[in-house]
């Protein structure tokens, strides 16, 4: 069994991209976060030390994409399942990372990366 806990849209200023211009001047960045793990024993309790701790979560994505720079939406997502993998007892994790202003040659919603990790 794998419950869920979700943080959606957060919202980044970052300076990835695989072109200079991007890491010049940076831009707008989207994360979605989706942790499954058995979420009973905080359900039960009502103790915080049993539940995810997702003011940990949000400071370890917003760390990687405002303090560091990737080319690639991939690695940003890599990076952010690696950290909380490392940083949280859970079993899996899915991040989703969007570029809404993808310099793609004409218009979009955004650029989606998504992928799961297991712990």
């Amino acid at each position: 069994m794998a419950d869920r806990v979700s943080l959606a849209n957060m919202v980044f200023y970052g300076y990835h991209g695989a072109y200079g211009a991007e890491r010049e001047m940076g831009q707008r960045f989207e994360v979605d976060v989706d942790i499954y793990t058995d979420l009973s024993r905080a359900g039960h309790t009502d103790d915080l030390e049993q539940a995810v701790d997702y003011v940990s979560v949000y400071t370890i994505v917003k760390d990687i994409v405002e303090e560091r720079e990737y080319n690639l939406l991939e690695t940003i997502a890599e990076a952010i399942a690696s950290d909380i993998l490392a940083a949280l007892d859970v079993e899996r994790v899915t991040v989703r990372v969007r570029k809404p202003a993808a310099p793609v040659g004409g218009p979009l919603d955004h650029v989606e990366v998504e992928i799961t990790r297991p712990a």
